[in-house]
């Protein structure tokens, strides 16, 4: 059974990304989500044999990542969407405003579903629309998508839904159930749904991720999905990710991007893209999910053990933990304080909208000392 297992701190901190570059060296940084792990070796080699050959060029025409992402996506979700339905991009943030300025007029509304990733605010705006915030519903042990909510928002004028599936920073994975009455719901009022996941090669085993595109007839005649093989391999400085439709007149759209939206696909990224999503990778992926597993098992003990009041909810995807500090009295942004007194750097809970008042992101994409240490080291605030 392959393990993963995060790099030493004293190496990590030879990185000149940003998780280890905005901060000072006595800071422990949990914030953005890049993960401490090496590359998976097929990614590696096939990044090398690049550079052995110069092959620094153009992205070619006719790239093998659509096949390959279409074999991934029947192994490990049961779905094999149409390589001929895709097209590639920059990043998913880049690949979400490009079909949001197609589906949408300016001025249109678009919902939002907070406490949600940040940038998802700034990407409606540049494509030329207003956010409509329909936060999730918080049942008191899960979050759920408010599909009243959204109805109503529709009722009002909003043309789309810009979906997060599985869901930053929750690690919520919607269920097929609600993926289907969202596409219905869309449908019924002419609306576009753009479903942001590149968190999906990081749901957990048995946590029933559907594909948004895969939720029904509908879901296929509404949706658009962006992917990307940049959250589970740490990729994201290489620039590749994958548009994609499931009927014909969804895929008129997609394939009326301009080429320029497709050239800005970085070679890297491609090659990357493809070693990532080969069956080669597979048991390092597997690895990494195991780690992960174990990661936030242990951040939920450590919590119990020194930090009960903070309130915290497994993640079903990724590695990223949704802690509400609101019972510790630190204040809106908890984070602040703890930057500055603890020296560990979490991402800010109110950037993600008001529901992330009192609360942070911790990102446990790391070893486990590290977190271990991050958590003492916040508890120290606590008096315990």
């Amino acid at each position: 059974m392959l393990r993963v297992t995060a790099l030493p701190l004293a190496e990590l901190r030879e990185r000149t990304s940003e998780k280890w570059r905005e901060y000072p060296a006595d800071v422990l940084p949990l914030f953005v989500a890049e993960t401490d792990f090496p590359l998976a070796p097929a990614v590696t080699a096939a990044l090398q044999r690049a550079l052995d050959l110069g092959d620094t060029g153009y992205i070619a025409s006719r790239p093998p990542l659509a096949e390959a992402y279409a074999a991934f996506a029947e192994r490990r979700f049961g779905w094999r969407p149409d390589p001929a339905r895709m097209r590639s991009t920059a990043d998913v943030s880049m690949g979400i405003v490009e079909l949001l300025r197609r589906v949408t007029q300016p001025g249109d509304r678009v919902v939002v579903t907070p406490p949600v990733y940040p940038p998802f605010y700034e990407l409606v705006d540049e494509a030329g629309a207003e956010v409509v915030r329909v936060p999730l519903r918080d049942t008191g042990t899960a979050w759920e998508l408010d599909l009243d909510g959204i109805r109503s928002a529709f009722e009002d004028g909003a043309t789309a839904i810009l979906l997060c599936n599985p869901h930053n920073p929750t690690g919520t994975v919607h269920d097929r159930d609600s993926l289907v009455a969202l596409a219905e719901l869309a449908e019924e009022f002419g609306a576009a749904v753009v479903s942001d996941e590149i968190h999906a090669p990081l749901v957990q085993p048995g946590s029933g991720f559907t594909p948004f595109l895969a939720a029904g007839d509908a879901a296929g005649r509404v949706g658009y999905a962006v992917v990307s093989a940049s959250k589970a391999f740490n990729l994201a400085g290489l620039k590749c990710a994958l548009m994609i439709a499931a009927d014909e007149q969804t895929n008129a759209v997609v394939r009326a991007l301009p080429v320029e939206v497709e050239w800005r696909t970085g070679q890297f990224g491609l090659i990357a893209a493809v070693a990532a999503f080969s069956e080669e990778s597979d048991a390092w992926l597997d690895g990494l999910l195991r780690t992960l597993d174990e990661n936030r098992l242990l951040l939920e003990d450590l919590l119990a053990s020194r930090l009960p009041g903070v309130r915290y909810r497994i993640p079903e995807a990724g590695y990223l933990a949704w802690l509400d500090f609101s019972a510790m009295a630190w204040g809106d942004n908890p984070g602040r304080r703890i930057l500055k007194d603890a020296r560990v750097a979490l991402q800010d809970g109110p950037a993600f909208g008001e529901e992330g008042r009192g609360h942070a992101r911790l990102n446990f994409g790391t070893s486990p000392e590290i977190i271990t240490e991050a958590i003492e080291r916040i508890a120290s605030l606590a008096g315990r």
